[in-house]
């Protein structure tokens, strides 16, 4: 029978990142650094906020939008945190940050607009531009630029047909991170080209030793940007699939009618924990989210160090939870070196060709693990590492 399936979709690859863990359960004392999850726990008050509102019957739906209030403390946070301002009105609480790539895309791609993407980066955009009928075109980005964008290769991939640019900073899987200064030799070009800005900033509380700062900051920027962002890294929150989209009015009453169609509204036992995530972060500087920063941090000097000695070459990454080392000097690329490992020591990281062409030579390696783990982790590494190198 012929099933008449849309093209694009049955065109795009399944997840490079997926494939693995399904590998793992047929493997005895199997590990993995291969997730982007926190290993945290939601902080007791945030899931204690979501078991109440079910308990007194908050069940149906809010609007669509989403909860007024959560709005409202989102508005201060992105203020509070990253000197942003949006209103009530120019914010969507969506299912998770992933859902906002999806709304961002359909409503700005018209059939045939290039969208730029610099790789390696987050599995997603690209699907979600062919699923838009946009063309995604992929800007490289390399080690010896710390993986950033940089001018000079965003210059060289404009075209007339160019739309948007996605920037995806801090990055995973490089863990890169994009100062002020970069950021605005970035922008200059994209106000030049008359661009639209997509920024994923799902990993800006997770920075170390620098303060994220949003594109949409810079002058003449924010009218031009869709900010993405959510709860599921900062917050320990992935489970309950919550984030959010902040852009001019305009564009955030697009996707609000995309949005209203797809998927109603975000969870609702959801959207009563993430305002007591926000309202009580308020209240104590996020010190919850503090906490899980330091842990990543030490576990961050820790895992780089470790992969440095061991002969795996690795800068040194200032955002996000993961480590993206080049593995050429075991002979291999990222993915023969992912399956080796994997057969060998039954250890599970992800191949950079995962996140782009351009990752070939490097692996991502996750640090939202406990020291424990990371340590057995690493062991078993260096053991691989040295009979390879």
């Amino acid at each position: 029978m012929n099933y008449r399936l849309n093209e694009t979709a049955v065109a795009i690859k399944p997840s490079g990142i997926r494939k693995y863990f399904d590998v793992l359960s047929d493997l005895p004392n199997a590990i993995s650094l291969g997730v982007g999850e926190p290993d945290f726990d939601t902080p007791y008050n945030v899931s204690a906020a979501g078991i109440k509102s079910i308990n007194e019957g908050r069940t149906h739906y809010t609007s669509n939008a989403g909860l007024p209030a959560l709005r409202t403390a989102i508005s201060r946070y992105m203020h509070t945190r990253f000197a942003l301002t949006y209103t009530e009105d120019e914010i969507i609480v969506t299912v998770g940050a992933s859902e906002g790539i999806d709304l961002a895309m359909r409503a700005i791609i018209n059939p045939g607009d290039e969208v730029l993407i610099p790789e390696p980066s987050f599995v997603a955009y690209q699907p979600m531009v062919r699923l838009s009928a946009g063309v995604a075109v992929p800007v490289p980005c390399y080690e010896k630029d710390k993986f950033k964008l940089t001018a000079r290769s965003l210059s060289a991939a404009i075209t007339p047909r160019t739309k948007a640019l996605v920037l995806p900073y801090p990055n995973n899987p490089t863990g890169a991170i994009m100062t002020r200064e970069e950021l605005q030799a970035v922008a200059d070009l994209v106000k030049a080209h008359d661009l639209l800005v997509v920024s994923d900033e799902i990993y800006a509380e997770l920075t170390y030793g620098v303060q994220h700062t949003s594109v949409a900051t810079l002058p003449d920027m924010w009218q031009r940007t869709i900010v993405l962002n959510g709860f599921s890294k900062a917050f320990a929150m992935t489970g309950w699939r919550l984030g959010y989209v902040c852009a001019p009015k305009p564009i955030r009453d697009v996707m609000l009618k995309i949005h209203q169609f797809s998927l109603m509204c975000a969870p609702t036992a959801a959207q009563y924990a993430g305002l007591e995530a926000m309202q009580s972060g308020l209240e104590d500087d996020f010190a919850s989210v503090e906490v899980m920063r330091k842990q990543y941090d030490l576990r961050r000097k820790y895992l780089v160090a470790s992969l440095n000695e061991m002969g795996l070459r690795c800068f040194e990454p200032q955002g996000a939870f993961y480590a993206f080392p080049n593995v050429s000097a075991t002979g291999m690329d990222g993915e023969a070196f992912v399956e080796t490992l994997l057969k060998e020591e039954a250890l599970a990281v992800i191949p950079g060709q995962a996140f782009g062409d351009c990752g070939r030579d490097n692996v991502r390696i996750s640090y939202a693990y406990s020291m424990e783990q990371i340590a057995e982790a690493l062991h078993r590494l260096k053991r691989f590492v040295a009979n390879h190198h």
